[in-house]
């Protein structure tokens, strides 16, 4: 193969290749050349930030009942302020993606925001006692903030690593579950309305200066980047890498948001997370609550929530993993399939009174209710590409803003109108629908296995 090579900017050399499709990849540069360190940073850091903010949304509602105690707050105000953190949460991660491609907003800068936007909602938690000012510091501001972090580092780790993503998006989104798991305790066994202000501030202080600490490393690769010792055309056999590139080959080529859409698939994709992230916000709303509901005590209920938010995080990195060897598409109807059952075991074990039971749904709840978010942020690259990743993730997690809406106060809504079985006998339902529509996803302009063109040869082009 000849190669024509040029220095960048920075003075690093490199190169693109063209496959028969016409994808350019660029390659030659390392990640130390780029970074200064290995890419594997941009793993640990991201997901050390995640961990950070964890505690907003899976530790919340281990802090409802002294909230409302504190603040004359009904249940229903509760249940809405976490909706309304979740619609924004998720809302931003559009817009935050077309300012990052668009050079406005660099990865460090959007992580920084997002920090001092978490911190201000924990303070506003902690001094509101107006439910409105409440939705608006902590719903508003604090879900634009652990958006911000949380879609600016899923998309990186994406892009640093395009060749196997799978198990590397996993860890890091696994880290937004289990990094709530000390506050879990600490709302269930020492959070009261004495000293509610003090660790609500604390916590606030924590997340800012933690996601400060790991923001400050962040930066993106250049567009069409692949590793240098990974060949994209013709990847050695045997190796990590080949074995998932061939489960789960690169794109086509790079789509833009507007091409992206035309597929079908991310209307599909955005369904699929409607449902699955209703039903799993819907778990973290009331599986607390559900457990007092049916006589279990205060450890049990703690304990399940605990087990639900490790089990989240671990299954995260796990289907990550899975998916690798597996494939994305049949490890993401796994792990649908599997949410789908829980809610109905979790009615079993209120109906039999077995606390052993509820724990354990409590772990197999847990396990599919975080695992589809890695597999619908690694799919969005599979099939449109790294270039335009941040936008198009974006509009495929926009779906949790509506999915909130349904799992936290509408909820709440329905457990008051059918009862706590009435609403996970439905929540299953929404799971098992949610597995049928996921059967349609496919890889754009590469439908089926045997269509692709093995080992195509590449064509070099000077870099410019």
């Amino acid at each position: 193969m000849s190669t024509a090579e040029k220095p960048e900017a920075t003075g690093v050399a490199y190169r693109e290749v063209t496959d028969s499709r016409g994808r350019v990849y660029r390659i030659g540069e390392t990640d130390r050349e780029i970074l200064g360190y290995s890419r594997k940073l941009m793993v640990y850091l991201p997901w050390a930030a995640m961990m950070a903010i964890s505690v907003s949304e899976y530790a919340f509602g281990s802090a409802e009942d002294t909230l409302s105690s504190a603040h004359g707050w009904t249940q229903s105000n509760t249940f809405w302020l976490l909706s309304v953190w979740v619609f924004f949460q998720a809302g931003v991660a559009f817009p935050a993606g077309w300012l990052r491609e668009r050079g406005y907003v660099t990865a460090r800068r959007a992580v920084f925001i997002g920090a001092a936007l978490c911190a201000v909602s924990f303070f506003s938690l902690s001094h509101f006692d107006n439910v409105v000012l409440a939705l608006l510091g902590f719903g508003v501001v604090g879900g634009l903030g652990s958006g911000l972090i949380y879609a600016t580092c899923i998309n990186m780790v994406g892009k640093w690593f395009p060749e196997r993503r799978g198990a590397k998006t996993g860890f890091v989104n696994g880290g937004f579950a289990y990094g709530s798991l000390p506050f879990i305790f600490i709302f269930n066994y020492w959070f009261d309305t004495g000293n509610y202000q003090s660790v609500l501030d604390l916590i606030g202080l924590w997340v800012l200066l933690a996601v400060i600490a790991c923001g400050w490393f962040f930066k993106d690769p250049p567009k069409n980047w692949w590793p240098a010792e990974v060949d994209p055309l013709n990847p050695p056999k045997r190796t990590k890498s080949a074995n998932s590139m061939e489960k789960n080959p690169p794109a086509v080529r790079q789509y833009t948001p507007k091409e992206a859409l035309r597929t079908g698939m991310v209307p599909l994709m955005w369904v699929c997370v409607v449902m699955t992230g209703g039903v799993s916000i819907f778990g973290i709303s009331f599986q607390v609550d559900f457990a007092k509901e049916v006589g279990f005590g205060p450890l049990v209920a703690a304990t399940s929530m605990g087990i639900m938010s490790v089990i989240n995080g671990i299954g995260r990195a796990v289907v990550g993993w899975m998916s690798d060897i597996m494939g994305r598409k049949a490890a993401l109807i796994l792990v649908i399939v599997t949410l789908g059952l829980a809610q109905f075991g979790v009615i079993l074990a209120g109906d039999i009174h077995s606390e052993g039971l509820f724990l354990f749904f409590a772990f197999i709840s847990g396990f599919g209710g975080g695992a589809f978010y890695p597999m619908f942020a690694a799919l969005t690259p599979d099939y449109f590409g790294e270039n335009y990743n941040a936008t198009n993730y974006g509009m495929v997690y926009s779906g949790k803003l509506v999915g909130g809406l349904f799992g936290g106060g509408l909820g709440a809504m329905v457990v008051d109108a059918w009862g706590y079985n009435g609403a996970y006998a439905l929540a299953g339902g929404v799971s098992m629908v949610a597995a049928l529509i996921a059967l349609l996803l496919r890889q754009p302009g590469r439908p089926r296995a045997r269509d692709i063109a093995p080992n195509p040869q590449p064509i070099s082009r000077e870099a410019v």
